[in-house]
């Protein structure tokens, strides 16, 4: 089955509990304004299969304390969406979240396809106006649904207010010389980086910068 992935990163360690396999689906058509992955809208890249995928992820499952799903928009790709989580659930018991920028209210059949294989899972488009004071969430109208007891069990404790000990964020290398970063940054974190470093005189983008 064909998919587009944007990356797969472990361990991730900033969208969850544990160190965390986190996958990134390529292609949004939501594309909120001020979206910190907008590197991940473009439908154009990303090829792969989910054969190539789940060979890739393997090895890293026995080592993984849950696994993050985001994007991009991987309710975009309900069917790839579906069968990952089936592959996913076939070789491990672990808790799986994932990531959507539709309202629960409206992901209707896709969701119901995939009964049983979300644990948890967070809904709602990304408001750039909105307060941000709620963990794993990037604006506050963002909602955290509890699908199965282990979403539950797991993800109780990030329906808090935010704290210093969540404004961290994962940082990773690329071989291309990207620099990316996983987690839910503070307002303008990014950009005030950009600005720093491009007045020390290196040229920066942010994914921003590419929409």
């Amino acid at each position: 089955m064909d998919l587009r992935l944007s990356r797969v990163h472990f361990p991730v360690t900033t969208l969850g509990p544990g160190q965390r396999l986190g996958i990134w689906f390529q292609g949004c058509s939501i594309q909120c304004p001020g979206c910190i992955s907008a590197d991940t809208w473009a439908t154009s890249r990303g090829h792969t299969t989910l054969e190539d995928l789940v060979e890739r992820i393997t090895l890293l499952l026995p080592n993984a304390d849950g696994i993050t799903i985001s994007g991009g928009e991987p309710f975009d790709q309900p069917d790839a969406l579906v069968a990952l989580l089936l592959a996913l659930r076939e070789r491990t018991g672990t808790d799986i979240l994932v990531y959507s920028g539709y309202a629960l209210e409206d992901l209707g059949a896709p969701l119901q396809r995939a009964q049983g294989l979300i644990d948890a899972l967070i809904t709602d488009h990304f408001e750039l106006h909105s307060a941000h004071s709620r963990p794993l969430r990037g604006s506050d109208n963002q909602r955290m649904h509890f699908l199965t007891a282990l979403g539950r069990e797991r993800f109780i404790e990030y329906e808090r207010p935010l704290t210093e000990a969540d404004k961290s964020l994962d940082v990773m290398f690329d071989e291309d010389g990207s620099v990316w970063f996983a987690g839910i940054p503070s307002r303008g974190d990014f950009q005030r980086l950009r600005d720093l470093l491009n007045d020390e005189g290196h040229l920066v983008q942010i994914s921003a910068d590419k929409a």
